[in-house]
């Protein structure tokens, strides 16, 4: 009798998850203030600290 074939098993990937700040775009935008009475005039993006632009939560190893 011949031996059973194992069917291919998938490798473990963890599922990512979108970073909380930023939404998943790794940018986050803050409000711009200017002048004596700290009038706002408009927001100024830059990339998210929390996952460093990726748009992932990093992985806790």
């Amino acid at each position: 009798m011949a031996p059973r074939k194992s069917t291919a098993r998938k490798p473990a990937v963890p599922t990512s998850k979108p970073c909380g700040p930023c939404g998943g775009t790794g940018e986050v935008s803050r409000t711009v203030h200017v002048g004596r009475k700290r009038r706002d005039v408009g927001q100024q993006t830059g990339f998210c600290l929390n996952c460093l632009g990726s748009g992932e939560i990093p992985a806790a190893d």
